[in-house]
């Protein structure tokens, strides 16, 4: 078979480009993106810090902005190391189990004991609301479809 020099320049662009996309992101595209876009949102934030300290106690706006960019960054951490070992084992669903893996391998040990505790509960949960929900007959089982 015989390539004609048109082919040949538009499968170089096409490589090319393919190439281009997958690039590494720099921190001009991280730029790129609004604030409220990379963080949680700072009433969220506001809200768990308000719970955890006493009622009469007020919490800077600054305090409220650190916490914020901080819990996202660790968020964010994590995530990424687990989305690198499901990548290594050819998933593409992110687990509770490899939250915790990664939480482990990552030095995080004390968090991940009380996440493994807190899953299993919530696991406990589902389990037991699912089951009421198939016994019960007053109960519809939910559809597939649309209204």
């Amino acid at each position: 078979m015989q390539v004609l020099p048109q082919q040949r320049a538009s499968d170089q662009q096409a490589s090319q480009s393919s190439a281009a996309d997958q690039s590494p992101i720099s921190e001009l595209d991280i730029g790129e993106y609004r604030e409220q876009d990379r963080f949680l949102p700072i009433a969220n934030v506001s809200r768990i810090m308000k719970a955890a300290v006493p009622p009469s106690t007020k919490i800077g706006k600054d305090a409220k902005e650190c916490v914020q960019e901080c819990v996202s960054e660790f968020i964010s951490f994590i995530t990424s190391e687990t989305a690198e070992r499901s990548l290594v084992e050819k998933r593409k669903t992110i687990g509770g189990e490899d939250i915790l893996y990664a939480m482990n391998s990552l030095g995080f040990d004390n968090y991940a004991e009380v996440l493994k505790i807190y899953l299993a509960k919530l696991r406990e949960h589902q389990t037991s609301s699912a089951n009421t929900r198939a016994s019960d007959p007053f109960i519809e089982p939910r559809s597939g479809g649309g209204v």
